[in-house]
C-alpha cells in the first residue's frame, strides 16, 4: 500500500482564519463583539514612532485577557496561541500562524506600559460587551483576600531566606564569606520537626535562635565587606533583612517575605483559613446581571467601610454612571451613605418598615448575598485565588484582568445558554409538527415562537 504524499508547498489559496473558524463558536463571536478599534485608541498614545515597532495592542491585549479566560500562565498562554485559531482570531490575526507571537516577558512589560487607566480601560471595554444589562442604578460590593503566591510564614522560613539570599549576594559580588554555615543551617532546619514534640521542643526553640543569630551574622559581614557603589543597591534588601530579624510578635507593620515584602496577613474570620496572606480586594458587580463594574487592590489592610468611596468611584469611571444604591454586607457598617450613593447593610432592616414594605427591603438584602459565588469563581476560575504578579502594581493588575476576564467568560455563557435554548424550541416546534402529521389533527399548525 501506497503511503500518502506529503506536499510542503504554500497553499496561496489557503482560506482565512475567518473562513476557517466556526462563526458559531462562542470566542468568534467574542472577537466580533468587542471595539478593539477603541481599545487601540486609548492605549496607542502610551507608543512612539521612534525605535523597534511595538507589537500591535489587540494583540498584548486580547493574550492578557485569554490567559485569565483560561486560567493559563504567561508561558502557557503563548503556547496554546500557536496550537488554537480560535486563540489567533481573537487576538487579530488574518493567516494562521506557526511561531510565537511574544515572548512571555513581553507581557510583563505590556502590564506595566499601559499601568491602572490602561487595564481600567480594558476592563471599561469587558463592561461595554454587555451593553444595558451592565447599566444598573444598584450594584453588591464586597471585600475578599487575593492571596499572593507565597509560603506560610514562619519565623525558621524568613531567617533560613536571608540566608540563602546572603549567599547569593556574596557568590555574584565574589565576596567569600569567613564562614558560610550550610551544614549548621541544615541540621537547625532538620530539628525543626519536634517543634510539637513534648519531650524535644527545647531543641526547635534553640535551633531557631541559632538561625536568627547566623542570619544576623551573614548580614552584618556582607555590609562590611561590600563597597559603598555596590552596597547601594542593596540597601533596601538589607534593610528587610533586619527588619524581618528584629520584629516581634506584637508588631503591627511585619515582614511576612522577604521577596514580597508588601504582604500582609488579613483575617476574614473564616473557620477553615483563620489567616490569609495578600491584599485585601473590593469587587462590586451589579445586582441583577452579575457584570462585574470594578475591582481594585488596596495597598494595606483598611476597614471595609473606609474601601466604599474608592469603590464607588471607580464604578462610576467605568460605566460612566453613579450607582444610586450600594449592597454590602455587615462588615461595611457605619456608612449609610457615601456621596449621592445609598449604602444598604445586610442583616440590618429599619424599624419603620412593615409589611409588604419589609417583604421586599428584606428580598433586596437578600440579593446580596450573590456576590459570593461570584468571588469563588474569580478565585477558582480566573486566577484571583493566588496572584504570581510581583509587587503592588501585580496585586492591582491580576484583579482587574480576572473582572475582565469573568465578565467575557459569562457573555459567552449567555450566548451559550441562548443557543440551546432556541435549539430546545426548534426541537419542540418539531415534535408538535410530527404529532399532527402522525395522529393526523385537524387543529392549527403550531406558529415557532423562538429566535434561533
Amino acid at each position: 500500500m501506497k503511503s500518502e504524499s506529503q506536499s510542503n508547498q504554500l497553499q496561496f489559496l489557503a482560506p482565512s482564519l475567518r473562513e476557517m473558524c466556526n462563526p458559531k463558536n462562542p470566542l468568534w463571536q467574542l472577537a466580533e463583539k468587542i471595539d478593539w478599534k477603541e481599545i487601540e485608541a486609548e492605549l496607542s498614545p502610551l507608543y512612539t514612532d521612534i525605535g523597534r515597532p511595538a507589537k500591535p495592542i489587540r494583540l498584548m491585549v486580547g493574550l492578557n485577557l485569554l490567559k485569565h479566560m483560561f486560567n493559563l500562565g504567561d508561558e502557557t498562554v503563548v503556547k496554546a496561541w500557536v496550537e488554537n485559531p480560535y486563540y489567533q482570531y481573537f487576538t487579530g490575526e488574518t493567516v494562521f500562524q506557526w511561531k510565537f507571537p511574544v515572548a512571555p516577558s513581553d507581557m510583563v512589560y505590556f502590564r506595566k506600559r499601559i499601568g491602572e487607566k490602561g487595564l481600567e480601560r480594558i476592563l471599561a471595554a469587558t463592561i461595554k460587551v454587555h451593553g444595558e444589562s451592565a447599566k444598573e442604578e444598584e450594584v453588591i460590593i464586597d471585600t475578599t483576600v487575593q492571596e499572593k503566591n507565597i509560603t506560610h510564614p514562619t519565623d525558621v522560613k524568613l531567617y533560613s531566606r536571608i540566608i540563602e539570599h546572603c549567599w547569593r549576594i556574596a557568590d555574584k559580588e565574589s565576596i567569600k564569606l569567613r564562614q558560610r554555615y550550610s551544614r549548621v543551617r541544615k541540621k537547625y532546619l532538620y530539628l525543626q520537626r519536634f517543634r510539637k514534640s513534648k519531650v524535644r521542643f527545647r531543641e526547635a526553640i534553640r535551633a531557631e535562635k541559632k538561625l536568627k543569630v547566623i542570619a544576623g551574622r551573614l548580614s552584618r559581614e556582607l555590609m562590611r565587606r561590600l563597597p559603598k557603589r555596590v552596597f547601594a543597591t542593596y540597601a533596601e534588601k538589607f534593610d528587610i533583612f533586619f527588619q524581618i530579624i528584629h520584629q516581634k510578635q506584637s508588631d503591627r507593620e511585619k515582614i511576612y517575605s522577604v521577596h514580597e515584602p508588601d504582604v500582609h496577613c488579613i483575617s476574614k474570620g473564616k473557620e477553615h483559613k483563620k489567616y490569609e496572606f495578600g491584599c485585601k480586594v473590593s469587587l462590586a458587580v451589579t445586582k441583577n446581571s452579575g457584570v462585574c463594574v470594578g475591582a481594585m487592590s488596596f495597598e494595606k489592610n483598611p476597614y471595609d467601610g473606609h474601601t466604599l468611596p474608592a469603590a464607588l468611584e471607580q464604578c462610576e469611571r467605568l460605566t460612566e454612571q453613579r450607582p444610586k444604591v450600594a449592597l454590602v454586607d455587615l462588615g461595611y457598617r457605619g456608612s449609610p451613605r457615601v456621596g449621592e450613593t445609598e449604602v444598604l447593610c445586610a442583616g440590618r432592616l429599619s424599624k419603620d418598615l412593615t409589611g409588604s414594605a419589609r417583604y421586599r427591603m428584606k428580598k433586596k438584602l437578600g440579593r446580596r448575598a450573590s456576590i459570593e459565588p461570584r468571588i469563588g469563581h474569580l478565585k477558582a476560575r480566573f486566577r484571583l485565588g493566588r496572584n504570581f504578579l510581583k509587587g503592588l502594581y501585580g496585586d492591582m493588575a491580576n484583579v482587574i484582568l480576572a473582572a475582565s476576564a469573568m465578565n467575557l467568560v459569562n457573555w459567552m455563557s449567555r450566548l451559550f445558554a441562548r443557543w440551546f435554548s432556541g435549539l430546545g424550541q426548534v426541537v419542540q416546534f418539531t415534535i408538535q409538527l410530527l404529532d399532527q402529521v402522525i395522529l393526523g389533527s385537524t387543529y392549527a399548525a403550531p406558529k415557532f415562537q423562538g429566535s434561533f
